[in-house]
């Protein structure tokens, strides 16, 4: 269960304190500042709707083998040296004191350079593994799926290295996808009520998602019945426990993560129904 727990940058890349703080950052539509740890790593603090969502699908992506950026869910803790707040004064006290905030680390504390890239336009298109991260968008309804296209600044799509392909920001996940007035994230009323309607296949064997969002049709359309047969082979790996543990790790109660992972796991169901593929088994404790 530790990578369910810790994710892609384990226990010893956690983020220690002492914080002390940077800057606070304006982009994006969560509060956001810059710290220091006191291991003189850098972190990208998120307050506000986004924060569990965007720690628990990096434990998900990172157990199913795909990049993932290392990122921690903090219930509490104190920051030294705020001043000059403007959304972040809300979720920081004057003594600096904070709870429940997302810990990312920053792009670039390794050296590498960040791109962004589009989902038309990449080496894997027509590949099992995009068509597997599509899959993954929608197994989490991560409806802000903005890329390239976007323009600076704005893509959650992040090439790391010129050879590290990802999806760095999944604020907008595990809840209702849709437009504008009825999209939400991190609610589990909403991922159940649009969980029965998953995915369904054709008489034609094409697969229809009911998943809406940015680029909707660039992430719903085009999937194969071998794409899913693919990632089942990965999925298949993955318990209810393990859910809940990431869940749990993530800031949700025992009770929210229980439900998240039963609907997580009737999506799952569903794939394997429109795959056909009675050979990979259920992997639920």
């Amino acid at each position: 269960m530790s990578d369910w727990t810790w994710g892609p940058g384990g226990p010893d890349s956690a983020p220690r304190p002492p914080f002390t703080f940077l800057k606070e950052k304006m982009d994006g539509t969560n509060p956001k500042i810059e710290v220091r740890d006191a291991a003189n790593r850098t972190w990208v603090v998120k307050f506000g709707s986004e924060v569990h969502s965007d720690t628990f699908a990096p434990r998900l992506l990172y157990v199913l083998g795909y990049g993932a950026t290392p990122t921690y869910y903090v219930a509490e803790g104190s920051i030294s040296g705020v001043s000059g707040l403007k959304r972040a004064k809300y979720f920081i006290s004057k003594t600096g004191a904070f709870r429940n905030a997302r810990f990312k680390m920053h792009h670039g504390e390794d050296g590498a350079e960040s791109k962004t890239w589009s989902w038309t336009q990449n080496p894997f298109v027509g590949s099992h593994e995009l068509g597997g991260l599509k899959i993954l968008m929608m197994l989490t309804s991560n409806w802000d799926a903005k890329d390239a296209r976007d323009g600076d600044g704005e893509s959650n799509n992040s090439m790391i290295g010129h050879d590290w392909y990802a999806v760095t920001d999944w604020g907008a996940s595990m809840g209702t996808s849709g437009g504008f007035f009825r999209r939400d994230r991190w609610d589990w009323i909403g991922y159940r009520a649009q969980t029965a309607a998953f995915v369904r296949s054709r008489p034609d064997g094409n697969l229809v998602f009911s998943f809406k969002g940015k680029h909707g049709q660039d992430i719903a359309t085009g999937i194969r019945v071998e794409d899913v047969r693919w990632l089942l082979t990965y999925l298949s790996r993955v318990t209810d426990e393990g859910l809940q543990t990431g869940l749990v790790a993530s800031g949700a109660s025992p009770a929210v993560a229980q439900e998240f992972a039963a609907c997580m796991r009737a999506r799952i169901d569903q794939l394997q129904r429109v795959a056909g593929s009675s050979t990979v088994e259920r992997a639920a404790k």
